[in-house]
C-alpha cells in the first residue's frame, strides 16, 4: 500500500519500539503504509528514515519508546507526568501484532462492559457484569477524550492484587491511537497505576500495540508482571481479529451503542470531528 493522503493520520505522534529493542545497526519499520528504517550509530544516536523521502523524520524518545511523525504534529508528544516519579516500576510489555485497525484496538481498550466475558476471573467475573453509570467527554482545553467515575469489581485488578476490589477507573485518550487508563492500586490507597498502550498502524486494518506500565510495584518479578500484561491483550487480539469489519464504523448507524458504551461513542464523535479516515469506515456495518 501506498501512503495515506489522510492528514489527520500523518499529523500524529506513533510509537515505533521499544528502546531497550534498538540494537546498533539498521533495523526496518513500517507506519501508515510507508517502510521506515530506524538506525543506531556507535554513539548511540538514532534516526529514522522513510521511504522515498530525502530527510530522517522527527523523534521523539520517551516513556521508554522511540517515536516519529510522518507529517506535522500540532504539538509535541502528550505529557504522562506519572512515567517519571522515582518510585513507578516501567514495565515495557512487548509489541503485539493485531490483524485490525488501530481505532478497534483503542476502542477496545475502552471498554468496560467486556471484562467478566474476555477476562473472566482477572478483570472481571459473573454475576458482576452491569456497568455503573460514568461520565465521558471530549476535553476541549487539550483536544483529548476523557472518562471519569468508572468502576467495575474485578477479581484480580493487577498481579499484585490478592483479593477482589471495586476497582476505579479513568481513561484518557491522548490521540486517536494512544490511550491510557488510570487504575485502583492495590499497593497505594492514595494512588493510581497507569496503564498505557500505543499503537502503531503498519496499515489501515494491521497494527503493533505496544503496551507499557508505569506501576507502584517493588516486589512483583519483572517477567511475571509482563506475562500478566500480555496474557490480557492476547485474550483481547482473539476478539479484535474477529469483529467485523476491522475498520472502525463511525456511520451514524454502523453500530447501535448501549449505556455501557458512552466512551467509545464520544471517542467516535470525536474522529468523526477530527476527520480521520485511516482505519475507520462511513459505511453502515
Amino acid at each position: 500500500m501506498s501512503e495515506t493522503a489522510d492528514r489527520t493520520a500523518l499529523d500524529q505522534w506513533y510509537c515505533l519500539e521499544a528502546l531497550q529493542d534498538i540494537g546498533p545497526g539498521a533495523m526496518p519499520n513500517r507506519l501508515l503504509g510507508v517502510d521506515l528504517t530506524i538506525a543506531r550509530d556507535e554513539a548511540g544516536r538514532i534516526a529514522v528514515t522513510a521511504e522515498g523521502r530525502p530527510a530522517p523524520l522527527p523523534t521523539r524518545e520517551r516513556y521508554g519508546y522511540l517515536w516519529t511523525t510522518l507529517g506535522t504534529p500540532a504539538a509535541d508528544l502528550s505529557s504522562i507526568p506519572e512515567a517519571f516519579e522515582a518510585d513507578r516500576r516501567s514495565v515495557v510489555c512487548g509489541a503485539v501484532s493485531v490483524r485490525s485497525s488501530g481505532p478497534r484496538i483503542v476502542e477496545n481498550f475502552l471498554d468496560l462492559a467486556h471484562f467478566p466475558f474476555v477476562h473472566t476471573n482477572i478483570l472481571g467475573v459473573e454475576p458482576h457484569t452491569e456497568v455503573d453509570h460514568y461520565t465521558a467527554e471530549i476535553r476541549r482545553d487539550v483536544d483529548e477524550v476523557w472518562a471519569t467515575d468508572c468502576r467495575f469489581y474485578q477479581p484480580q485488578a493487577a498481579l499484585s492484587a490478592k483479593d477482589g476490589i471495586m476497582t476505579h477507573y479513568v481513561y484518557r485518550v491522548l490521540n486517536p491511537f494512544a490511550v491510557i487508563l488510570y487504575k485502583t492500586c492495590p499497593n497505594a490507597a492514595d494512588r493510581q497505576d497507569i496503564i498505557c498502550l500505543f499503537v502503531q498502524p503498519l496499515e489501515e486494518d494491521r497494527c503493533r500495540a505496544h503496551p507499557v506500565m508505569f506501576l507502584i510495584d517493588d516486589a512483583s518479578p519483572l517477567a511475571d508482571l509482563i506475562h500478566f500484561q500480555q496474557l490480557i491483550f492476547l485474550q483481547d487480539r482473539i476478539i479484535l481479529e474477529n469483529q467485523r469489519p476491522l475498520l472502525l464504523p463511525l456511520g451514524p448507524r454502523a453500530e447501535m451503542p448501549a449505556r455501557a458504551d458512552a466512551t467509545s461513542a464520544t471517542y467516535r464523535r470525536w474522529l468523526k470531528e477530527k476527520g480521520l479516515r485511516y482505519g475507520t469506515t462511513l459505511q453502515a456495518a
